[in-house]
């Protein structure tokens, strides 16, 4: 569920018309459901509890690391996973106390994990050997003893895009199964270094539950094996990954996936943690466009629109899907005909939709694509010296940027000539 709905016929994030933020900011522009943020937590909260799970929900801010949805999920009683340095002082401008913040990530730096020894805070998940020892070594320096999660690869297809699965043992990620043990053996020898806990995350955008059940079970197994060796594992970081419909999927629910997680592991003993992203952010947001023009050819009609794929960058990349809604709902029984949507960067890739079924669109319509508040602003870029595009929160009948759109010469400015230039 989430809180864009047509009144009279005018598109609406909770009770502000979307073409009100539109002539305020100007196109193109993300725009957030408040609402729908806090709806999605706790619905992943009261599913959790229900499965008798002791669970933190720390919010993957890879997905959307804007400070005013960080803040609006801390709030809540949310941690932080985050991934680098820069996100880990995101998370921490944005009230995430640090006993509530995980590191994860296969490619910490040394700079980064100092920083995040001395910042103190709940867990790093460790991916690889050196960068246990590598960890060691700076904890002991530090005087600190760090709690650190072992990523475990299970070698679980989680059926879902090859750019997204993270739990095959032909992914960068995690420690393959068959060394896990050993690793954790080493753990437990070194200075610094305090192993309680197990990380597992197989993938994103996953829409059955068959993966998690076998990972989780395969997680059973394994904590078994640890307390047999005599390491006192207290924690399980199930990370995320539960997927949101953009087109036709049916996903579980967070209900659905919390009663698999409790009927396997909750007897274990365990507190849990839980790193969704998408799941909390992914349809409260909206990108907001403008028809540019339509073009008409030989053999399909184009539309094209103000934004790029540097503003989205998911259908590009992964062929993504999202739903185009016209802001003004079109009367009844208006007719459809197939179009390519495409933005105006260099690129033919740059094309959100190929010969999607729309409604007449003409220059100077609006246009919304749909569950675009995870992995949307996040990953836009620049191409093209194209400014980034603002971001907008709502709650009930307010908006305010939470980001503004930098002017050209802003961004010329950040440029630097050489002084033989």
């Amino acid at each position: 569920m989430n809180h864009f709905q047509y009144r009279n016929r005018a598109l609406c994030a909770e009770s502000v018309a979307i073409a009100d933020i539109a002539a305020a900011v100007g196109t193109p522009f993300y725009v957030y459901s408040n609402a729908t943020i806090e709806r999605h937590y706790r619905v992943l909260a009261e599913g959790l509890a229900a499965a008798g799970l002791d669970a933190t929900i720390c919010f993957a801010c890879k997905a959307n690391p804007n400070l005013a949805v960080i803040r609006t999920l801390a709030r809540l009683g949310a941690g932080a996973d985050v991934v680098s340095e820069g996100e880990l002082r995101r998370a921490l401008a944005a009230g995430v106390p640090p006993e509530r913040i995980v590191f994860s990530g296969v490619g910490k730096s040394a700079d980064e994990l100092r920083f995040a020894i001395e910042t103190g805070i709940h867990q790093i998940n460790v991916e690889s050997e050196p960068e246990l020892r590598e960890l060691s070594a700076l904890a002991e320096a530090a005087g600190r003893t760090v709690e650190v999660a072992i990523r475990v690869n299970p070698d679980v297809d989680a059926n879902t895009h090859a750019k997204i699965t993270t739990g095959k043992k032909e992914n960068k990620f995690g420690i393959e199964w068959d060394r896990v043990p050993e690793i954790y053996r080493l753990a437990q020898s070194l200075p610094g270094i305090a192993p309680v806990a197990v990380a597992c995350h197989i993938g994103s955008q996953l829409t059955e539950l068959g993966p998690f059940r076998a990972a989780f079970q395969r997680l059973r197994d394994l904590v078994g094996r640890l307390r047999a060796d005599g390491i006192d594992i207290r924690r399980l970081d199930l990370g995320g990954g539960l997927g949101v419909p953009y087109d036709d999927e049916v996903p579980p629910s967070p209900a659905e996936y919390a009663r698999v997680a409790g009927e396997i592991l909750g007897d274990l003993g365990c507190r849990f943690l839980v790193e969704p992203g998408r799941l909390l952010v992914g349809n409260a947001g909206l990108l907001v466009s403008k028809v540019v023009r339509v073009k008409p050819g030989s053999t399909r009609t184009f539309v094209v629109v103000d934004a790029a794929m540097n503003d989205l960058m998911r259908p590009a990349l992964y062929d993504a899907f999202h739903a185009i809604l016209p802001v003004v709902e079109p009367p009844p029984g208006t007719p459809r005909a197939p179009a390519d949507v495409v933005g105006p960067v260099c690129e033919t890739g740059d094309t959100f939709a190929r010969q999607r079924d729309l409604p007449p669109l003409a220059a100077g319509d609006l246009v919304a694509f749909a569950t675009a508040g995870a992995y949307g602003a996040a990953m836009a870029s620049t191409y093209n010296s194209r400014p980034l595009v603002p971001e907008v929160m709502v709650k009930e009948d307010r908006f305010a940027v939470i980001r503004p759109r930098p002017s050209h010469e802003e961004m010329i400015r950040q440029d630097r000539l050489p002084d033989w230039m």
